[in-house]
């Protein structure tokens, strides 16, 4: 047992960057099942210690790879904040996390992200007693968009849900995470 657990202390300190934002990434999915939202204060605490890590460790090159991943995270998550799939946390939480992983590991965590999300949405419609009407809606509008062609005219206008009626989708950026840490010690691991 003190070989392996020597072995995780030396894995977890070679590995700063991906730790510290699976800290971070756990502390926003508390925050969001709690609350039904990510705080704009923890968002920018863990992109400005992404960016001073990166600083540190790597020097002009870590910064430029932080603010790469920074932009990379805001413009994966955009999108679906766009068409009130997600919350703004969510976008600025990806963009602070990527600040820590670099554009390759933030890729990988939007990846990571989408395997665990899909399950994660059904799961949460299920619970709420959704699916059916969900899956209704869906295969309506790709109905009408077959058939109309047109986003716009499939799916007219409807108000945002209510943040509490929302996934708290950072449950799936924390399992992400995690997913994104094994898959790097599985990787390390194999290499050896």
């Amino acid at each position: 047992m003190p070989g392996s657990l020597s072995k995780l202390v030396i894995w977890v300190s070679a590995h700063l960057y991906l730790v510290i934002p699976l800290l971070f990434s756990w502390w926003m999915a508390w925050t969001d099942l709690r609350t039904h939202r990510i705080p704009n204060l923890l968002n920018l605490f863990c992109a400005l210690s992404g960016l001073g890590y990166q600083l540190g460790a790597r020097g002009l090159g870590g910064l430029s790879d932080g603010l790469l991943g920074l932009l990379l995270g805001f413009f994966l998550m955009i999108g679906f904040y766009l068409l009130a799939g997600i919350g703004a946390g969510d976008v600025k939480a990806l963009a602070a996390l990527g600040t820590w992983l670099g554009p390759m590991e933030t890729l990988l965590l939007f990846v990571f992200m989408g395997i665990s999300g899909l399950p994660l949405m059904i799961i949460f419609l299920w619970y709420r007693g959704q699916l059916l009407t969900k899956l209704r809606q869906l295969s309506a509008y790709l109905v009408n968009l077959a058939l109309i062609r047109s986003k716009a005219a499939a799916n007219p206008g409807k108000p945002l849900p209510a943040p509490e009626e929302r996934m708290p989708y950072a449950v799936a950026i924390a399992i992400g995470m995690i997913l994104l840490c094994f898959s790097s010690a599985l990787s390390k691991s194999l290499s050896q």
